[in-house]
């Protein structure tokens, strides 16, 4: 048994660092030791491990819905997500992802949730566990030919189809893929409530992100590389002293 009396402080905060969950007689030895930073770096630690256990609670209360499918005999679950639907310049992105089964991204959540940061770490994960994964998007052109809504379900259709394997079941965030031949749940809040949502929400809005980047370089007033497209204050005096780019969506109200 180690003897925290004969330890540092620092010695303990590394014990600890390194240690993911005590023993009872390890805790009781640290309340016993006595020293302020011994008790405070015992606190400490039991915080992180409640964090922990909600933390991995939440990721596996996102896994419900694939849960009872899998139960159903469903083995090929997707999850399918849209970014773009509301910023006034650029394409809407979609993602489908068919995960690992059982596997729990730590941080997962909607990305409009996380920093720019969060999701890009995030997007590596989600590759990383996925079975296979799909990106598509719609143009500006597209968008303004058949309207926001059409053209979010079109990319949404275009990453089923970029999937490696065929998904038997659909869950899709928000209103159901129409023209789709594979069955479905359309699940409003789904970046929230599934983890396959929720991955397909990062790789959408990774990809779109970095696809805004690219057009500020090519139309550097508007500011792209800070509002996405999105009808800032500063993007809408852009456009009025500016005028429109070739990427701004003219079936849009943008001014």
């Amino acid at each position: 048994m180690v003897d925290f009396k004969k330890m540092t402080i620092a010695e303990i905060k590394t014990f600890l660092d390194r240690k993911a969950e005590l023993s009872p007689e390890e805790k009781e030895l640290l309340r016993a030791d006595g020293r302020r930073g011994a008790a405070e770096m015992l606190k400490s630690h039991i915080r992180r491990k409640e964090a922990r256990e909600r933390e991995e609670n939440r990721l596996r209360g996102m896994l419900i819905e694939e849960e009872l499918l899998f139960k159903k005999g469903f083995r090929a679950v997707a999850g399918v997500d849209e970014a773009g639907r509301g910023p006034l310049a650029g394409p809407v992105i979609a993602a489908a992802v068919i995960l690992k089964p059982g596997v729990l991204i730590n941080d997962l959540r909607d990305s409009k949730q996380l920093s720019a940061r969060a999701r890009k770490i995030i997007f590596d994960q989600v590759v990383l566990n996925t079975r296979c994964y799909g990106i598509a998007g719609a143009t500006r052109e597209e968008i303004d030919d058949l309207n926001i809504h059409a053209a979010s379900l079109l990319a949404m259709r275009r990453a089923l189809g970029r999937l490696s394997i065929k998904p038997d079941y659909i869950l899709v965030d928000g209103f159901p893929i129409r023209d789709c031949p594979f069955e479905q749940k359309a699940i409003k809040g789904g970046d929230t409530l599934s983890m396959s949502i929720a991955a397909a929400s990062v790789l959408a809005k990774v990809s779109r992100d970095n696809m805004m980047l690219a057009l500020h370089h090519k139309y550097p007033h508007y500011g792209f590389n800070r509002n996405m497209g999105y009808g800032t204050a500063e993007h809408r005096h852009a456009i009025s002293r500016y005028g429109l780019c070739p990427a701004h969506r003219r079936s849009f109200r943008l001014v």
